[in-house]
């Protein structure tokens, strides 16, 4: 008997499945990629897609305003739809709105960048950032750009925040893209998540980028392993061992104090 025709066969509906997929991974490849954008070679790499596939795919995403339409340079970057579309009221933008004076509270007290970062599969994604006022602006992430888990501190702390058998999977899943960091392995990340969770610290000093310090801390949820993650990133050249005391006893108060404002214990559920 034939299928209805109103219901897709379950080829078709596999086919159309992967689709999504497939244009989903193009938009997290635009959104790790940040105002830069990439080429249809980066794209087509980092998706691990045909050429002539990933073109398909960012032109239809182009015509949907999902993806920019690439200048003399040849590169794509996040559409205006995709900020329009997050403008609409959601559980994440209450959490950035709820965060966003506490990282600003914390950027103003250390003199570092501060950020509030989410974990997004086998990513950490900034959500949101608080520059600071120091003459040497240290800025290693911007606004939805997208780490890996375990790269930088936010992002280390989401990893140590999972338990021991999910933590291991992700270490496994990431490994590949570690290359493009000499400074880390499977072995650093492992190194890594242990302090994070014998301290309630995660520290990334020269690991991602040469000159950086960063140091984050989970958010408690109510349910479930930490998604949110408060951090700061600043030159190494201005840490020292009292600096990151008073630097961690910053974030303790900051994240105390918010997670006791109102609707925060809803929030961060």
């Amino acid at each position: 008997m034939n299928a209805p025709i109103d219901e897709p066969s379950t080829d078709a509906a596999i086919g159309g499945t992967q689709a999504i997929r497939r244009a989903a991974a193009v938009l997290r490849a635009l959104g790790k990629a940040g105002p830069q954008g990439c080429t249809l070679a980066e794209v087509a790499r980092d998706c691990a897609l045909a050429r002539s596939t990933a073109h398909r795919i960012l032109r239809c995403l182009v015509q949907e305003r999902l993806a920019s339409e690439p200048g003399a340079d040849k590169r794509y970057s996040m559409g205006e739809l995709v900020h329009e579309l997050s403008l609409a009221p959601s559980a994440s933008v209450l959490e950035v709105a709820h965060w966003r004076p506490v990282i600003t509270a914390i950027s103003r007290r250390t003199g570092a960048t501060a950020y509030l970062m989410r974990r997004s599969g086998v990513e950490a994604v900034c959500l949101a950032k608080a520059d600071s006022q120091a003459l040497m602006r240290f800025v290693p992430v911007e606004v939805g750009q997208r780490r890996l888990l375990g790269v930088g501190a936010g992002a280390t702390t989401l990893l140590a925040a999972l338990d021991k058998e999910h933590c291991e999977q992700v270490i496994a899943l990431v490994t590949p893209g570690l290359r493009a960091y000499p400074r880390l392995n499977p072995d650093s990340l492992r190194h890594a998540v242990r302090v994070a969770r014998k301290t309630g610290f995660a520290v990334s000093q020269g690991t991602v980028v040469a000159d950086g310090f960063g140091m984050g801390i989970a958010v408690p949820s109510a349910s479930g392993a930490p998604h949110l993650a408060l951090s700061i990133a600043a030159h190494a050249s201005v840490v020292t061992e009292s600096v990151i005391a008073e630097w961690k006893r910053i974030l303790s108060q900051e994240l105390k104090d918010g997670l006791a404002s109102s609707g925060a214990g809803r929030i961060s559920a």
